[in-house]
């Protein structure tokens, strides 16, 4: 009797056993149902989230120069692109979309603006371009944004070259063709040149187109080249040079580079005791810094006065100065322009897409702080020329020169 009742409760008891473990398969499905549920829903969370944050930023490279050679033109139009996006940012965005600047310094060199380009469009996947600074790099990464159809605008890029053959690339400045010959045309009229000498950096793109055109039309205008000879960027003797120089007496020595050059030139002239009145075109810009004394009574254009008295001018300039501690220069001022430009172009598309930006470039017709701003057929703007005068150890306005 004792025995049977054992049987039975051990029976029980494996019965209750067994009934227990039949019961977990079923409640760990319905727990995997329920975490997969759950998973889904937080991968559903997530994508919401990336779409939505795509969705809200526009992504717009910069390519510049935060170190080297030309560092100072480089932060210019860093400072002043970061300026626009910021104000155009706190004005409700584009569209409602915030700007998301992605920027990258290239160190003035054509090879790193490449590799960086690549990246802006691989890794970062940019909607547009501003940069880069110079004309050498420029016309390394313009080939890149025609094949990659990237809307690009460099700020400053002088060189011919650098838009004609490529539909997505413009620029916010002249050319150096148009440059050259307002320059060569205020030198016969207005300095009454009769004999030019003209020093240029046979390595740069910038300054050989410069010399060639501004000799050009020099020469059709009546005056005599004297000295039309070039020079690398390694140089830093100019003396035998600048003394032949001196033995052709010109009246006018045009110098087509940028300012650090400018200013180690500039130093030799003085201690040979050349007369002759120095004049330069836009890259002089940034020469008052370290070299003002040497450039004393010389002439440079540029694409930008900031004591122009308009409203848009002085509104800019304003900006600038209570954002960084200093008074805009012209780099700045067409780096300032050219993220205006890509901006309003992005609005009136009311779009990302690579060829309604395209077409929105294409019709620009703005007012910003260089001036009314259209393109022609290659993507380029053409505008008076300002003339300075060093004169005091100071920059001063001297005058709007055109081609007319």
């Amino acid at each position: 009797m004792k025995k049977n009742i054992l049987m039975v409760i051990s029976l029980f008891c494996l019965l209750f056993v067994l009934g227990g473990c039949m019961d977990k398969p079923a409640d760990n499905k319905e727990d995997q149902s329920d975490a997969k549920v759950n998973s889904k829903k937080e991968d559903s969370k997530k994508e919401e989230k990336s779409n939505s944050t795509k969705e809200e930023v526009v992504k717009i490279g910069l390519i510049t120069a935060e170190t080297g050679d030309i560092a100072q033109y480089g932060m210019a139009v860093e400072n002043a692109v970061k300026l626009a996006a910021e104000e155009i940012n706190e004005a409700g965005g584009i569209d409602g979309k915030q700007i998301k600047l992605v920027i990258y310094d290239n160190k003035g060199d054509a090879q790193e603006s490449v590799t960086l380009f690549r990246r802006l469009v691989n890794n970062d996947k940019i909607d547009a371009l501003v940069g880069p600074v110079i004309s050498g790099t420029t016309l390394a990464v313009a080939p890149l944004a025609e094949q990659s159809k990237i809307p690009m605008i460099t700020p400053t890029a002088t060189a011919l070259n650098v838009t004609p053959d490529y539909e997505y690339v413009f620029r916010a400045c002249y050319t150096d063709p148009y440059q050259g010959t307002i320059l060569a045309k205020y030198a016969l009229k207005e300095l009454q040149a009769k004999n030019i000498a003209v020093l240029y950096n046979a390595g740069s793109d910038y300054s050989v187109g410069l010399a060639e055109v501004f000799k050009k039309v020099a020469e059709e205008g009546g005056a005599k080249i004297v000295d039309f000879e070039g020079y690398t960027k390694d140089d830093v003797d100019f003396n035998a040079v600048l003394t032949n120089v001196k033995n052709n007496n010109p009246d006018v020595i045009f110098i087509p580079d940028y300012y650090n050059k400018v200013g180690v030139i500039a130093t030799t002239i003085k201690e040979l005791g050349i007369k002759a009145t120095l004049l330069g075109p836009d890259g002089w810009d940034g020469v008052q810094e370290e070299y003002i004394d040497m450039v004393e009574g010389g002439y440079f254009g540029n694409h930008f006065y900031a004591g122009d008295e308009s409203k848009i001018v002085q509104d800019f300039v304003s900006a600038y100065k209570n954002k960084f501690s200093e008074t805009p220069n012209a780099l700045a001022a067409l780096g300032y322009d050219a993220m205006k430009i890509m901006a309003n172009a992005i609005d009136q598309a009311d779009s990302t897409n690579n060829e309604k930006i395209l077409e929105k470039l294409k019709e620009t017709s703005i007012k910003l702080a260089t001036g009314h701003i259209t393109f022609d057929s290659n993507g380029d703007t053409t505008k008076s020329v300002s003339i300075i005068k060093i004169e005091n150890g100071e920059l001063k306005f001297e005058t709007q020169f055109n081609d007319k």
